[in-house]
Formats: C-alpha cells, sequence, structure tokens
C-alpha cells in the first residue's frame, strides 16, 4: 500500500463519512437516540463508535494510547457529534497528507484501551479503519433507511465513480 492507495481510501473515507452524517441530520432527535439491534444500539450509539475508532487509531498511530473511549453520552445531540467528527476528520486528513510510503510500510507501537501492548504494521491498521469505518456506516444506513433517510450507496466503487 503506497501513499496514494491509502489517500484514496482516506478520502472514499470522508465521502462516506458526509452521505451517512448528511443524511442523520434529517432524522429527530427521538429517532437519533433510539436504541437498534445494532453491536453498538442505535443511530447515536454506532455513529460515536465510528468516530471513537478514527480517533483511538489517529492517536496511535501518533504515539499516544487512550485508555478511555468516546461513550454516547459524550455527544448528547447529533449537532455536537457532528461537530466532533468534522474536527476529527481534519486531524485525520492532516496525518495522511503527512505520510511517505515508507512511513506506511513501518510499525509503530500501542497500548490497548485493556492495557495489552501491540505492534502493527501503520498502513495494515489504516486500511482496517476504513474498512471498520464501512461496517458501522452500513449499519447506520440501515437505520436511516429504515427512518425514510437512506444516505444511497456507500460503496467505495460509487465514490470512484463520482470522484473521477
Amino acid at each position: 500500500m503506497n501513499k496514494q492507495d491509502i489517500t484514496l481510501l482516506y478520502k472514499y473515507n470522508q465521502w462516506s463519512t458526509a452521505k451517512i452524517l448528511n443524511a442523520a441530520s434529517g432524522v429527530n432527535e427521538e429517532q437519533f437516540l433510539a436504541p437498534a439491534p445494532f453491536p453498538h444500539g442505535g443511530l447515536h450509539g454506532t455513529l460515536t463508535h465510528a468516530l471513537f475508532a478514527e480517533w483511538i487509531w489517529r492517536n496511535r498511530w501518533e504515539g499516544v494510547s487512550p485508555t478511555q473511549r468516546f461513550k454516547p453520552e459524550d455527544f448528547p445531540t447529533f449537532e455536537s457529534l457532528r461537530a466532533r467528527w468534522m474536527e476529527e476528520e481534519k486531524l485525520l486528513m492532516t496525518f495522511v497528507d503527512s505520510l511517505t510510503d515508507e512511513k506506511l510500510t513501518s510499525t509503530f507501537d500501542y497500548t490497548s484501551t485493556e492495557g495489552t501492548p501491540h505492534r502493527r504494521v501503520l498502513w495494515q491498521t489504516m486500511a482496517h479503519v476504513v474498512n471498520h469505518g464501512t461496517q458501522h456506516k452500513t449499519e447506520a444506513a440501515a437505520i436511516l433507511t429504515g427512518y425514510g433517510r437512506s444516505p444511497g450507496d456507500i460503496d467505495l466503487i460509487w465514490y470512484l465513480i463520482e470522484s473521477h
């Protein structure tokens, strides 16, 4: 994986996040907070988890191993979650822009939130974050579709078609 490839994946990640957040902006507070049968609950919990994953991995790549997880109550409204995600997206893309092909193939050390030390290859964990986000954005898309607020297709191929 080289810088061009990882940059494309993270631009796709931004695009798919925007589609989900734009659709979610149309739900009411009751829908945003409602439970659902997904691993992180409804829209609120699912989006909080997806944001948390991007935040914690970026921190790990930058040499910090946070011990606390984001909780849905950290973002009491959709707008508070969206604002925090926009901040994180800027930080994440600044990190992506700083990468080199050599850096992508290097390893880094981090400690999990449970206290377990790990060593991983940077590009592999960066690909994981996009893949992980796609899983949870798909769950959010299912919830949104149930509310009549489908974000539309969020597949990589649709990003490629729309952007090239």
